[in-house]
């Protein structure tokens, strides 16, 4: 008796868990390895960091998820390696998993530009844990500079610098601007977190630079009106637990959040293949690796030009590769060539701060309220699960009308930096 090919997805992000999915009904039996045991709805974590929502109103148990899926089998464990010419994944605890079809869609991690001593001082938001640490540092920032006597020190606890002016720096910079302003205003008698200044420095001549100029000066205006100072054109030149230094000038910010930079999965360098400057697979246009048909790639790990331009590392990318992938193993059992994978580019938004946002649909472009709502709109449609999509918009209603915002608990060691 044959057996079952055996399909073994490395990642439980969108590019995984929409590849698992679309296999549901195919003659396959799946393993799914995360290190996590959820699915984690990316966009809108930075909302969880500025306490706006908590963790799980935006992430799922990947079990509950694929309950249903009885041909799919879910894995929390940590990948050590991949071993192509035997087609074995190693675990990190010695057990191995051989596969005749793989998808590797093991993400991103920060990227510090050789400056990795900068992560101690300035962490990156990515996973859940990213999230609930910079939300304690923010939070922290506030109760120090109520308890400091020392008005230069206490103006360095009111001071955030964020890093990168991409729609993620763009979205922290906004909305702690607005925790400032309004959320916790009256609740401080010695430090006024009105007096917070927050920067967005951004090393190029622009935030927001995947969107058209227009659209990313208006970001900019916006910004301004919530009371962001926006430095572009000079690149951070050091970190620290005391501030940044830009170019000539020194920061005292006792809060510095990343938000420049991201390197592909190390898992890439086991494949022996070509990779790109950021660590990212070369892919064929299948999304298979060249010299291994049988292994893809999906999402912040694959380098795949699409008319003319990169498919960028974004979430309805990484959901259209993983349906992708699954069309592709189901065209290799059936002995058949699998297509090229074809991206359609939907457009780009992105949400400043209340009734704050830009967006981008193919040369239709617009900004302020109507964006805003747009942005949540498709953010709310995209949540897995009627409940996560209940309670977001419940929160989401009341942090509207009242400024408040609904997790604004401290987690984690208060520990000096």
């Amino acid at each position: 008796m044959r057996a079952v090919p055996h399909v073994v997805v490395v990642g439980g992000g969108f590019g995984g868990l929409w590849t698992a999915r679309a296999l549901r009904d195919a003659p396959v039996r799946i393993t799914l390895v995360d290190r996590g045991n959820h699915h984690l709805f990316q966009p809108l974590l930075y909302q969880v960091a500025t306490a706006g929502l908590s963790a799980p109103n935006i992430a799922a148990p990947l079990r509950h998820i694929l309950r249903k899926q009885k041909n799919v089998t879910v894995l929390l464990g940590e990948i050590d390696g991949i071993v192509p010419g035997d087609r074995q994944v190693r675990l990190a605890d010695g057990r191995t998993l051989d596969y005749d079809h793989l998808l590797l869609a093991s993400g991103a991690t920060h990227a510090y530009f050789g400056h990795d001593d900068w992560a101690a001082h300035a962490p990156g938001l990515k996973t859940l844990d990213d999230a609930l640490e910079i939300r304690r540092r923010i939070l922290t920032a506030f109760e120090r500079a109520e308890a400091e006597d020392d008005a230069t020190k206490r103006d360095a606890w009111l001071t955030f610098a964020i890093v990168g002016g991409g729609p993620t720096g763009v979205e922290l910079a906004g909305t702690l601007a607005e925790i400032a302003r309004h959320t916790l205003h009256g609740e401080f008698r010695r430090a006024d977190p009105r007096k917070a200044r927050v920067l967005l420095l951004e090393a190029g001549p622009r935030v927001l630079s995947s969107f058209p100029e227009p659209l990313s000066e208006k970001a900019r205006t916006q910004l301004q009106k919530l009371g962001v100072e926006v430095r572009t054109g000079v690149p951070v030149a050091a970190i620290d637990g005391e501030g940044v230094q830009l170019g000539e000038e020194r920061i005292a910010a006792r809060t510095v959040l990343w938000a420049a930079g991201v390197a592909a999965s190390p898992l890439a360098r086991d494949l022996g293949v070509p990779l790109d400057r950021a660590g990212r697979v070369i892919v064929q246009p299948d999304l298979s690796v060249p010299g291994h048909p049988e292994i893809f790639i999906a999402g912040d790990l694959a380098s795949l030009q699409y008319a003319g331009k990169p498919v960028p590392g974004v979430a309805p990318a990484a959901k259209q590769m993983g349906r992708h992938v699954a069309q592709a193993i189901r065209a290799r059992l059936q002995g058949r060539t699998p297509a090229s994978f074809r991206y359609r580019d939907f457009g780009n938004l992105a949400t400043i701060g209340r009734m704050a946002a830009v967006v981008d649909l193919h040369g239709f472009k617009f900004s302020g309220l109507l964006a805003w709502w747009f942005w949540l709109a498709a953010h709310v449609f995209f949540l897995i699960g009627f409940r996560n999509r209940m309670v977001v918009m419940i929160d989401w209603a009341q942090a509207y009308w009242s400024y408040q915002r609904s997790a604004r608990i401290i987690l984690g060691a208060d520990r000096e930096r």
